[in-house]
């Protein structure tokens, strides 16, 4: 890199930090209430036949840890609360996936790092789907290389099978991501291994993993170098599509939230984790959009829903955690992204 283009990237990066730091903070609609430990990462699930009784749901991570559920007024919902999971880290929500011919059944996966395995409940019943566990990484020898962090779950548009897509705390520079298909036995998952894939850069960690269902594309946060972009559907192949937002980060990228539809567009919700702050690209071409200030502190993990809730949340949700124990609800409008 020459020396002429390394100061003008500085010069942006400076630029950028100086508008960022005086964007006003959008306050939040709703602030759950606090989990026991440490909230992660949340995952909103839709009611179908009511949506005003959607389920918000986040980790809290601990070796006593446990999955919460909210209702959309923050408050814990003691009945659909998973507790006893050992360091629950993220969760993902996935709509009539098939337990057998004739059943199908909304679930929501969640990495319980501890234990080095999956689990699976369905929502909103809240009953195991799993046998007690799914290990996953079971092919590495190293203990610290079998941890979950993300997930994220995929349903194929092309043939309506279901994957799992999973990190984990530390691995290879190659295949750090391994890619399970769902598969249903009387009602149980099991996992079969599809691939292994992605790039790593070895700086620092990949936990937030989010998945465009629609355009097969799945996308992970190298902490301090970019958010990397693959095909999600393995047929499609192993090749890093892109690599981008870098500049637009004081240090740790972290959750990413995808929501599409808003006002045509799709968009890419991106924690900028200690400024603190939110970066918005475009789902189409990655360019970056602008910034936002949720008022919420080091965030890790978010969610978003672009369709009506309440008429609290009358254009959608996002919700995102806050290191104070608590997530944040915000209505989408709030974001502004149907103006851009």
């Amino acid at each position: 890199m020459s020396i002429s283009v390394w100061f003008a990237i500085l010069a942006l990066g400076i630029l950028l930090s100086s508008c960022i730091s005086r964007l006003t903070v959008i306050p939040a609609d709703v602030i759950s209430e606090k989990t026991t430990y440490d909230s992660d990462d949340p995952a909103i699930w839709v009611n179908p036949k009511n949506p005003s009784e959607s389920i918000v749901f986040g980790t809290d991570k601990d070796t006593d840890g446990a999955v919460y559920a909210f209702n959309l007024q923050g408050e814990i919902i003691e009945e659909k609360t998973l507790r006893n999971i050992k360091r629950p880290n993220n969760i993902d929500i996935e709509y009539q996936v098939r337990l057998n011919d004739s059943t199908t059944a909304d679930i929501l996966v969640v990495t319980e790092r501890e234990q080095q395995q999956l689990r699976i409940y369905s929502v909103p019943e809240m009953l195991p789907l799993d046998g007690g566990g799914l290990k996953v990484f079971e092919d590495e020898a190293e203990l610290v290389k079998r941890l979950p962090m993300g997930i994220a779950v995929y349903k194929s548009p092309l043939d309506n099978k279901v994957y799992v897509i999973v990190s984990r705390k530390t691995g290879p520079e190659d295949n750090y991501l391994y890619q399970y298909q769902l598969l249903s036995f009387n009602g149980q998952f099991g996992l079969s291994l599809v691939r292994k894939f992605g790039r790593f850069s070895g700086e620092k960690e990949i936990e937030a993993i989010a998945v465009d269902d629609a355009a097969s594309l799945v996308y992970y946060a190298d902490e301090g170098v970019c958010i990397r972009k693959y095909h999600a559907e393995p047929s499609m192949g192993d090749e890093e599509l892109s690599c981008f937002g870098r500049e637009y980060f004081r240090s740790d990228i972290e959750g990413i939230a995808i929501a599409k539809d808003v006002g045509g567009e799709g968009f890419l919700i991106v924690s900028d984790q200690q400024r603190g702050q939110f970066n918005v690209f475009s789902a189409t071409d990655n360019r970056f959009v602008k910034a936002v200030n949720l008022g919420t502190s080091d965030t890790d993990g978010c969610d978003v829903i672009t369709t009506a809730l309440s008429p609290t949340f009358s254009t959608g949700l996002f919700v995102a955690m806050s290191n104070d124990k608590t997530y944040h609800f915000f209505d989408l409008q709030k974001l502004g992204l149907a103006d851009k």
